[in-house]
């Protein structure tokens, strides 16, 4: 009798070795990022100067192009070892970008580029390059890394230099710690502050979570985080006294107003207001966007208005970016708000599975922080769209629109489908010498 074999797609799909699950998340939240864009888009289109249809051409361009990121990373990254050596470079890269933003440099072919009077970004020959959206990824996989070396007490420079030199400090394990884990934390930190404060808070928690899931006790990491906080308070006080003119970049007033906002009724104060008023238009101004988002969540309903037919995407100019989950609502009702938290969820318990079942430690740490980052970003996104808090700026994880957004996502779930190839294979190993 002849062997029964899948035929057609169902053999290219038995074919993958990778998390199955994990493919299908990335593929469908590709396919609804080309679609929400496509939507959502008559003001950035205006914004831009170009038509609706060139937004959509690139959003497809920048589509096939982070598909290409992951697929690169999935087939050439085949050992843990070769991740885990570029993965220590992590630290250095993320400070060499935050640098040159920090001293705003000029070159033939790179140069910074203001976006709402911060600079955060940098235009490599005519790209934008959204530095804190790469140093998200950089800096798990560098405390992946740094976490696993320290545990392993595998920390050759350190050996090398205390040797070397007699810098016998370096043998000190509280030295080591602070030197390999803590201060590149604090530094990335305190550098990011300078642009974004809701990506400084952001990358602080990410980078603490990581630790934890490396190994490292809470205890011991708990007095750190506190003088992280404390360094940060101190900042924003430095800044506020002094009327922005020190840390000018850390845009103290904007964070407070929006704390501000978040803990308040906008539509009260607003009723309380004459309509004629300049108070009345200058607090319209700031609350216009979370109210919209409201409005869209409420209107709905359980199956949306359907593709193309949302009111308030002429309302908010950022539709596509830091409030997309609004308009996802607003489109495809609950059952599209269902869907996007279902993929996000399965991400969150696949990794989880993936981590269980890793024998490496990097890899388990790399795995655990990628997954928590992009989770947690979808969280916080959904979140201030329901407005549970103040706006931070955070994407909805490759669905908002965002070239740089969508390709650091993308090299994040490369490594955590390679990664998840490499377990696979691991399990497989130890089912057959059982």
């Amino acid at each position: 009798m002849a062997e029964n074999r899948k035929t057609g797609i169902w053999n290219i799909i038995d074919r993958i070795e990778g998390d199955k699950i994990i493919w299908m998340i990335v593929l469908i939240l590709i396919a609804f990022s080309i679609i929400a864009i496509s939507s959502s888009t008559p003001l950035l289109a205006k914004m831009h100067h170009t038509s609706r249809i060139n937004i959509i051409y690139t959003q497809v361009g920048i589509a096939i192009l982070g598909l290409g990121v992951i697929l690169f990373f999935y087939t050439f990254v085949k050992k843990i070892g070769v991740l885990k050596w570029i993965s220590q470079l992590g630290f250095f890269a993320s400070f060499l970008l935050l640098t040159m933003l920090v001293i705003k440099i000029r070159l033939p072919f790179i140069r910074v580029v203001d976006t709402n009077d911060a600079v955060r970004a940098l235009s490599v020959m005519g790209f934008q390059l959204h530095v804190y959206e790469f140093n998200k990824v950089l800096m798990i996989m560098y405390m992946a890394w740094a976490t696993s070396a320290y545990n392993s007490g595998k920390l050759r420079w350190a050996d090398y230099l205390a040797e070397r030199y007699n810098w016998q400090f370096l043998k000190n394990d509280h030295w080591r710690f602070l030197i390999y884990i803590i201060l590149p934390a604090m530094t990335i930190t305190a550098m990011t502050l300078q642009g974004s404060n809701s990506s400084a808070m952001f990358i602080f928690l990410v980078m603490f979570m990581t630790m934890l899931l490396g190994g490292i006790k809470f205890k011991k990491l708990l007095p750190y985080g506190l003088a992280g906080i404390l360094l940060g308070l101190t900042l924003f006080g430095l800044n506020w006294v002094s009327n922005g003119k020190i840390l000018p970049g850390m845009r103290v007033g904007t964070a407070i107003e929006r704390f501000s906002l978040a803990g308040q009724d906008p539509e009260e104060q607003l009723l309380a207001l004459d309509e004629k008023s300049k108070a009345f238009d200058d607090l319209l101004d700031k609350v216009r966007q979370p109210i919209a988002a409201k409005v869209a969540i409420s209107e709905g309903g359980v199956i949306g208005k359907g593709p193309g037919r949302s009111t308030q995407r002429y309302v908010v100019p950022l539709m596509f970016g830091d409030y997309m989950f609004s308009f996802i609502v607003e489109e495809f009702g609950l059952v599209g708000a269902l869907v996007i938290i279902i993929l996000f969820g399965s991400l969150l318990a696949r990794g989880a599975i993936l981590v269980r079942n890793c024998t490496n430690t990097f890899a388990q740490t790399a795995i655990g922080g990628l997954v928590v980052m992009i989770s947690g970003q979808a969280l916080m996104h959904m979140m201030i769209n329901a407005d549970l808090g103040p706006l931070t700026g955070q994407t909805l994880p490759m669905i908002s629109h965002g070239n740089s957004s969508f390709l650091a996502f993308s090299i994040a779930f490369g490594i955590i489908l390679a990664t998840s190839r490499m377990v696979k294979k691991q399990m497989e190993q130890y089912e057959q010498q059982q």
